[in-house]
This record gives structure tokens, C-alpha cells and sequence, in this order.
């Protein structure tokens, strides 16, 4: 008799048993745990939101004010994002590929961001890049101005973001075949070749995941730019910001109209990088 005919009528219906137990109360905890600190806070939002008719929500989200707002958080989230694609890999190359004295020490620098305090680390950089400060009294000079400019909110998201980068791409280097390089190497291949055809095409993905993470943080970031911002409306005025004074003002349903622009804004830049590292992943399969 064949394997098909010994199987019992109804047995394909049957409901086959998970080798881990506990799924759904796994998964009801998830999901308890995913709406209390993400789908509430948002749909909450969008309640909000609602309070405003839509030629009041228009008028708030498109005035000069907040326009300028998004214009100074999103491009300067986006430069400090690409200053950290490019340093944050190079300071993880340096930290997998050489040994050297306070290598353990550096490394550990990286995660300072992580654990000093936004505010602390604002105070500090308003301080060095200030006209009077150790830094910015040397350029000041040559009529560069960092702090109290949008360059001086790169920096600081600079510096809140490039753990990020660093930390994404820093395992994948650590795990990276060195087959592949060194048969490249016999071949007769310059290492700037061997560099851009075999290592950056794996490191892709976990730059594009880096980047990400790093341009999400900026635009949301608060403490860290509020005072080496200046806060000119217009010029320097930040997003996260501009929400805070409407709160101060109790204007509660333009805070939530400015932040569900900002919300709209984020999740279709994200979308459009996590479908390019998505295309970026099937090349590199298809392409073995």
C-alpha cells in the first residue's frame, strides 16, 4: 500500500501542534504589549487630530511656521544620517580590521550617546561649538558660525546617531568571509576593487538598516538639539520643538496635527529605504 493510501481520511485538516508551547499566550502578550506602548499612543493621535476640521487641520500643518519646522528636522536628520553611513563605517572597519592600543576604549565610547542623558550632551555641544566656545572660537574666524545654525543640529544628530550605524554594521563585518577576499587578492584584484565588488555589497543591507535607524532618531530628536538650535522660528526651529510650544500654549489638536504629519512623513521615508534594502537583499541572493 502507498504512504498516500495509509493516511487516514481527514488527517490533512488535522491541526499540526507547535514544538514550542505557549504561542497564544506568547502572542496575546505581544499583542497587549505592542498596542499599550505603539497602536494606543498612535490611534490616540489620530483621535485627536479629528478635533480640527479639515480646513483647520490644512491651515495648521501648511503654515510658514511649521513648514520651516519640517524643512529644518528632516534635512538635517537626513545630512546627519548620510555623515554616519559613511564615519560610522569607517569607525566600525577600524574597530574589527585593526588591533591597536585603547581600541576596547574607543569602542566603548561609541555607546556614550546611548547612556548620556540628550539634554547633558545639548548643554555640552552648545558649549564647545558656541561662538565663545573651545571649537567654535576657532572658526568663528573664518565667518563659520556652528552653533544656533543648522549645521550645528547636524552635528548633534550626528553625534546621537552614529551608534546606530556603527553598531548595525559592525557584526556583519565581524562575521564577513575572508574566503571570498582572499581569492580576490590571488586573482589579481586592487584592494579598493575587492572593497567596493565584494565587502560593500554585503555590508549593504546593515548600512541601509543604520541609516535608518539613524535618520528615524534624528527627526524625533529633542533634547540633544534644543539648545544648540537657537529656536528662531523660521530658521532654526525644529519640529519636536514647534509640538512642545503648542502643548505650552494647550494647543493640543495642532501639537497632534503637526505630529501626525511628521508620523506620515517618517513611516513613507522608512517605507522607501526598507524596500530598497528589500531589492538590495533579492540581488544579492539571486546574484549566488
Amino acid at each position: 500500500m502507498s504512504t498516500k493510501a495509509a493516511i487516514q481520511p481527514g488527517a490533512s485538516s488535522r491541526r499540526v501542534r507547535s514544538i514550542l508551547p505557549g504561542f497564544g499566550l506568547s502572542m496575546g502578550f505581544t499583542i497587549i504589549y505592542l498596542s499599550l506602548i505603539v497602536l494606543i499612543p498612535l490611534a490616540g493621535l489620530v483621535i485627536k487630530t479629528t478635533e480640527l476640521s479639515w480646513s483647520g487641520f490644512w491651515e495648521t500643518v501648511t503654515a510658514a511656521r511649521v513648514l520651516a519646522s519640517y524643512r529644518v528636522s528632516f534635512l538635517t536628520a537626513f545630512a546627519a544620517a548620510l555623515v554616519n553611513l559613511v564615519f560610522g563605517l569607517l569607525l566600525a572597519w577600524v574597530l574589527v580590521r585593526y588591533r591597536f592600543p585603547g581600541k576596547r576604549l574607543i569602542d566603548s565610547l561609541i555607546d556614550l550617546p546611548f547612556a548620556l542623558p540628550t539634554a547633558v550632551a545639548g548643554i555640552a555641544l552648545s558649549t564647545i561649538y558656541a561662538p565663545n566656545g573651545w571649537i567654535g572660537q576657532l572658526v568663528a574666524p573664518l565667518g563659520i558660525k556652528i552653533a544656533y545654525t543648522p549645521l550645528g543640529i547636524t552635528i548633534a544628530l550626528i553625534f546621537i546617531g552614529v551608534p546606530f550605524v556603527v553598531r548595525t554594521v559592525q557584526p556583519v563585518l565581524q562575521d564577513l568571509n575572508k574566503d571570498t577576499e582572499e581569492a580576490a587578492v590571488m586573482l589579481g584584484a586592487y584592494r579598493l576593487k575587492i572593497f567596493f565588488k565584494v565587502i560593500l555589497p554585503e555590508l549593504w543591507p546593515a548600512l541601509l538598516t543604520g541609516f535608518a535607524l539613524a535618520f528615524a532618531r534624528g527627526i524625533g530628536e529633542y533634547g540633544s538639539v534644543v539648545f544648540i538650535s537657537g529656536n528662531m522660528p523660521l530658521k532654526t526651529e525644529i519640529a519636536p520643538l514647534l509640538i512642545m510650544t503648542k502643548l505650552e500654549q494647550y494647543d493640543y489638536a495642532g501639537a497632534a496635527a503637526v505630529a501626525l504629519v511628521m508620523l506620515m512623513i517618517s513611516f513613507i521615508l522608512l517605507l522607501l529605504i526598507n524596500v530598497l534594502q528589500w531589492r538590495i537583499n533579492r540581488s544579492a541572493v539571486e546574484g549566488r
